[in-house]
């Protein structure tokens, strides 16, 4: 196939739109499985709430997140070594492939949800080669005073993604689960062809030998590390958390000891992975450790909004259960506006006044947002809430265009691939360490008062009080997956028996719309403070890092200069 070689002038936009094809696309596929997984489970026959099931759901989740933050620094050292755009291209090929055969899933129960999984992994190469070269091929093809703007449209059409993902998801569930995984194949067919013919290597393919050292020590690390700290959210023995498991102990310290073996093997090769020197550049290294903690705030953010919208505020407002997906998406379109006013707002005035400002004054307002919703009761006035939601969405996108574009004009033309890499892998282990992190949080909060609450609420409308005590005994997991499913569990823990010797009455209440979230909604509001102020801190913290970034600073084939 001839490749169509567009003018200097014009090529840049041409980069500019297809890659944020490839992000969007990308990013939207993270999520959009989140919001249609009742949907999915239905079409494969698959009970998510049943004990057996839990690690089908975390893995059709975290499996996409957990490849996405191994690989994207290998990729991106590949694209420096063997061009940019090649492995762009194949990222297309990969992902566009992989979709198709979502699509066509011909198993049912577990069989079913094993070839989801698997072919979400491949997705996620496909993805992870999108991502880590997307960013390197922009800074290729803009001068140095547009690249904020150009970036900053990039990244944040990232970000947005993540959130369209779940309206789109939850649209899409309504006419079948599979049309969730046949959206991405007219796309990447498209991408995959525009791509091929109209980009170009601007940069010199760098060759070197790889770090096949590296590359393993860190892919087996941080896969071992970040599946640990997944299976600590499980329950274990009598606990309602997995952190005294053995197994988890264990990974999570053979995670880090390889992750230490590969610091050393880094500062002993010629060519390493991942160019620790890079980290002696102030404003790449403030850039990352603020996106990490960004990251790690915003998926925290993402989840406990659903679990809030799907499982308590929706059905209180008459929504049925297998609407509030939808309907939860939609209900967060307000973060998504945001996003798309400030990012590419931000990303041009960070070309004329620096990233510090807009980064550093974005994770304040970001803060800020969080400790508004921190004091909102769990049934709040939605104008309220959008308004929040609004405030969250600026700040992040004042924060995440500069931040990039400072990020990688900081780094020699030859490392922006690695460097691209090492940025989106921040991003995305942020990802999945909130999921760990902020999901053990909220359980720990509903095992400290949801069981004395079950029991009494379940006792209150004639259920026995063995039988009352043995569902308020459950690992409070499998409560927080039923509000994060968008669904009524009562029914399913009392089973058919219960439920017949109960009077009329008391078993439309409790299989009515509103008991659970009634029941639920003071255990986690206890739970939402201690994430919600966690998340807050973080946000405070990434906003010293930001600060801590220096003026600006782009580096030159003559080394690195600051501009005053």
């Amino acid at each position: 196939m001839t490749v169509t070689a567009a003018p200097a002038s014009r090529y840049k936009w041409v980069a500019l739109s297809n890659t944020t094809l490839g992000v969007l696309m990308s990013a939207l596929d993270g999520s959009i499985v989140i919001i249609s997984l009742p949907a999915i489970f239905r079409g494969i026959g698959l009970d998510p709430l049943a004990p057996g099931n839990i690690g089908y759901l975390l893995w059709m989740i975290l499996g996409y997140l957990l490849v996405q933050a191994v690989l994207v620094v290998t990729l991106g050292r590949l694209g420096d070594m063997f061009g940019r755009v090649k492995m762009y291209n194949l990222g297309f090929v990969v992902f566009s492939a992989a979709s198709v055969a979502l699509s066509f899933d011909p198993f049912h129960a577990g069989g079913g949800a094993l070839w989801l999984i698997g072919w979400r992994i491949v997705q996620a190469v496909g993805g992870s080669m999108l991502t880590a070269n997307s960013a390197a091929i922009l800074t290729d093809a803009f001068p140095a005073r547009q690249r904020g703007m150009a970036l900053g449209v990039n990244q944040i059409t990232a970000l947005a993604g993540q959130f369209l993902g779940l309206v789109v998801g939850g649209l899409l569930a309504e006419i079948d689960w599979r049309a969730v995984f046949w959206v991405s194949v007219p796309f990447g067919l498209l991408g995959t062809i525009w791509s091929i013919r109209s980009l170009r290597e601007v940069g010199t393919p760098s060759r070197a030998k790889i770090d096949w050292g590296g590359n393993v020590t860190f892919a087996a690390g941080t896969a071992v590390l970040l599946a640990a700290i997944t299976y600590g959210i499980q329950p274990y023995g009598g606990a309602a958390t997995g952190w005294g498991n053995p197994l988890v102990l264990g990974g999570i310290g053979a995670g880090v000891l390889l992750l230490a073996l590969f610091g050393v093997i880094e500062t002993r090769v010629a060519a390493p992975m991942f160019q620790l020197s890079l980290f002696k550049i102030r404003a790449f290294a403030a850039g990352n450790v603020a996106a990490l903690l960004t990251s790690v705030a915003r998926g925290g953010m993402q989840f406990m909004l659903i679990i809030w919208l799907q499982g308590i505020w929706l059905p209180l407002h008459g929504y049925d259960y297998e609407r509030t997906p939808l309907w939860a998406g939609i209900y967060l379109l307000p973060l998504t506006v945001g996003f798309l006013v400030a990012g590419p707002v931000s990303g041009y005035l960070s070309d004329r006044f620096g990233a510090r400002l807009f980064s550093t004054g974005g994770l304040l307002l970001v803060a800020a947002a969080f400790l508004g919703l921190l004091a909102l009761p769990v049934d709040f006035p939605y104008p309220v809430f959008a308004a929040l939601l609004v405030v969250s969405g600026i700040g992040q996108g004042m924060f995440s265009a500069p931040n990039t574009s400072a990020i990688m004009s900081s780094v020699p033309t030859a490392q922006r691939g690695v460097a691209s890499g090492m940025r989106a892998t921040f991003q995305n282990s942020g990802t999945s360490l909130s999921i760990g992190v902020f999901f053990s949080l909220m359980i720990a909060g509903l095992a400290s008062s949801l069981p004395q609450t079950l029991t009494s609420g379940l006792q209150a409308h004639g259920v026995p009080a063995s039988v009352a005590d043995g569902v308020a005994q459950l690992p409070p997991v499998s409560t927080l997956f039923a509000a994060f499913l968008g669904s009524n569990p009562v029914g399913h823990l009392l089973g058919p028996g219960v439920l017949a010797g109960l009077h009329p009455a008391d078993r439309a209440e409790l299989t009515g719309g509103e008991f659970f979230p009634r029941l639920v909604s003071g255990p986690f509001h206890h739970g939402l403070v201690v994430v919600f102020t966690a998340a807050a801190v973080m946000a405070v913290v990434a906003a010293v890092a930001s600060a801590s970034r220096g003026k600006r600073y782009f580096h030159t084939p003559e080394g690195t200069k600051e501009n005053r």
